[in-house]
């Protein structure tokens, strides 16, 4: 295999000073510094989030303040020899949904979740942005803003069309959908043919029909990518399961006839020398109950799985994620109810590093090579395979483990 591509690492992020008020109050000194932290650790690619309401405050405007401050990011990335993964229309972010003021509105997306807007929680929902017209056209201004202005920038390495899109809205049909990422590559491309555009998919658009199949997303996107989580999936093995992730994998691959990149992954964890435990807790919607590993336990799950990345052929790993965030912002959104998003770092909030980061930057030291795919077989179609597909992906996993 000496003629097979890098295997790429990364991780996604925001400041852990910042979290999602990151371009509302930026700070170049600490992308630099944290940028720093994350080129020390040998890392190869970082994940961006446009937050939609920063960057597109009006449907028939961009933020030339963010613009500016995206640069300023992309600068900071070529100075650490980092590559960005750009992801536009956030959209849902760890938990909340965060939606701009003039999306809101009837008629409203059934919505489960917490609407965060100006930085505030806030009563009702937001229009269907697959399907309303103003934002619809509002999209297209902000890809075809963001990329004429840093298509030529050397920091850039992937386009991405939203994080796990379906969580903050479903399109009206699995065609409807897959024509809403046809029309977002087209503009992307006809301004910047260059580089590869993905769209940012988890589970659900796996084990349901979200109206963002596998199949048809990533037909149209140059790069297929997943999102998985064993502590948030009952019929995994254990919260720490090491195939689960590697297996999501390869179905997205089977599904989707593409290597994928696995662009996040990772756990939440106890505090330094505390034991894995369960935590429970009250938040808006009622009780709530997680999973969080010890960190001595997320590390040994983290140097289980990366090898098995390598081996069943995915293209790259990217934690979840840079930071545990400072207490002074616990008591806003998401860290007031989601209290396990306040421990997902590969730092703590003083800077220091996790266990599991030591994993990672030897594991990247090794300069690990894409592997050919794990000869997965879905054994029928892609719209079989939706008709019903929690009746098929538990069985598969057996399967699949049955192969190793």
């Amino acid at each position: 295999m000496e003629n097979s591509l890098p295997f790429l690492t990364g991780v996604n992020y925001w400041p852990r000073r910042k979290a999602m008020s990151w371009w509302s109050d930026f700070d170049a000194s600490e992308v630099d510094e944290e940028f720093a932290m994350i080129h020390s650790l040998g890392l190869d690619v970082v994940r961006i989030f446009l937050l939609w309401e920063d960057f597109q405050p009006q449907p028939d405007q961009v933020s030339s303040a963010s613009l500016d401050h995206l640069g300023v990011v992309c600068d900071a990335a070529q100075k650490h020899g980092l590559k960005l993964d750009v992801t536009f229309f956030t959209g849902h972010m760890s938990g909340p949904n965060w939606s701009p003021r003039w999306l809101l509105g009837t008629p409203a997306v059934p919505n489960s979740r917490q609407v965060v807007s100006g930085g505030k929680v806030v009563q009702g929902s937001y229009r269907n942005p697959f399907s309303d017209p103003v934002a619809l056209s509002a999209e297209q201004l902000l890809l075809r803003a963001v990329v004429s202005a840093y298509k030529d920038h050397d920091a850039i390495w992937m386009w991405n069309l939203g994080n796990e899109p379906d969580l903050f809205a479903h399109p009206a049909s699995a065609r409807a959908g897959r024509q809403w990422v046809h029309d977002s590559v087209q503009t992307i491309k006809a301004l910047d043919p260059a580089h590869p555009v993905t769209c940012g998919l988890h589970t659900a658009d796996v084990w349901e029909d979200t109206g963002l199949r596998v199949n048809d997303v990533f037909a149209e996107t140059d790069v297929a990518v997943m999102h998985a989580y064993p502590m948030y999936t009952p019929w995994a093995r254990d919260p720490l399961d090491p195939d689960f992730v590697p297996f999501t994998c390869a179905l997205t691959q089977a599904l989707g006839n593409k290597p994928v990149l696995m662009e996040e992954f990772g756990g939440c964890t106890t505090g330094p020398g505390e034991p894995s435990s369960v935590w429970e807790w009250e938040a808006w919607d009622g009780p709530r109950r997680q999973f969080m590993a010890s960190e001595e336990a997320l590390a040994e799950y983290l140097e289980a799985v990366l090898p098995r990345l390598v081996r069943v052929g995915a293209t790259g790993a990217m934690l979840w994620c840079f930071a545990d965030y400072v207490p002074e912002l616990w008591d806003r959104p998401p860290c007031d109810q989601q209290r396990h998003e306040r421990f997902f770092g590969l730092v703590r909030p003083d800077g220091s590093l996790k266990p599991h980061a030591e994993v990672l930057r030897n594991f990247a030291a090794t300069k690990p090579r894409i592997q050919p795919p794990h000869p997965f077989k879905l054994g029928m179609t892609p719209d079989e395979f939706y008709k019903a597909p929690m009746d098929h992906v538990v069985g598969m996993y057996h399967s699949y483990l049955d192969s190793l």
